[in-house]
């Protein structure tokens, strides 16, 4: 089965194609403040939720990055109906791939909820760096372990106990790379309830009205698997959150005595 048609369908009824809420979003988005001289960058930006927002409170300037073909043209959708004058530009290509002009280029880039478009939330974090000027803002979506996964929750889900660590090592990530934490919005069990629950949702709701889907059987195991795993050990496991970081000012020079 096509990946992007996957989740095309897992993710209809998703406004933000993560485990956190419209809220926690609202929030983030009142945080930043920006000018309306700003650009902002967001890789593996799903269906533009975020762009969108910050275009209609700021009015800056915008580049949504996803592989997804169906992603994209959602979010042009939302962006006709809500900010039809805006300057946010979506553009269907692996963020990996995409690199500004010039370095440091962005008063803002984030990769909310895709580190592994650059091999983990490290890699993450030195891409997106490496995009914005110095007090600029760094925002990235990163899951952690709330506890030790069993090796049962590993299996079933297909992941590596490496592939994550924990909150706090995180944010020291980040502070390693010389940017400095200012918040977190940390989902909740309700927050990953609905991100879930909603894939159920959409799923059955499209084999009610594609029974000859060719490609519903394997749609119908992935999701039933993925919900078993969740609900046996992944609600209690693993958690997500939203780090809001900024790029130290380097210390000027100091001056000859």
């Amino acid at each position: 089965m096509d990946t992007w048609k996957f989740y095309d369908i897992t993710h209809r009824e998703h406004v933000i194609c993560n485990p956190t809420s419209e809220e926690k979003l609202g929030r983030l988005v009142e945080l930043l403040r920006l000018p309306a001289d700003a650009r902002a960058v967001d890789i593996a930006c799903g269906k533009g939720e975020f762009l969108t927002r910050l275009a209609e409170a700021y009015g800056v300037c915008c580049v949504g990055i996803d592989l997804s073909p169906f992603f994209v043209a959602e979010a042009e959708r939302r962006l006709r109906a809500r900010a039809p004058g805006a300057q946010v530009v979506f553009l269907q290509m692996n963020g990996a791939d995409f690199g500004p002009d010039e370095p440091h280029r962005f008063t803002l880039a984030s990769c909310i909820g895709a580190s592994w478009v650059y091999g983990g939330h490290a890699g993450t974090l030195d891409a997106l760096t490496r995009m914005v000027v110095p007090g600029g803002w760094v925002i990235a979506g990163e899951s952690y372990w709330l506890q030790e996964p069993s090796e049962e929750y590993l299996q079933a889900s297909g992941g590596a106990r490496e592939a994550f660590g924990t909150h706090a090592g995180n944010v020291e990530v980040g502070e390693q790379r010389g940017l400095d934490l200012v918040h977190t919005l940390v989902s909740n069990k309700d927050d990953w309830d609905r991100y879930e629950g909603l894939q159920w949702y959409a799923t059955v709701e499209y084999a009610r009205s594609h029974p000859d889907d060719p490609d519903l059987p394997e749609l119908l195991r992935r999701v039933a698997k993925e919900r078993a795993a969740y609900l046996r050990w992944g609600r209690d496991t693993l958690g997500w959150a939203i780090y809001i970081f900024r790029r130290r000012i380097p210390e000027p020079p100091a001056l000859a005595a």
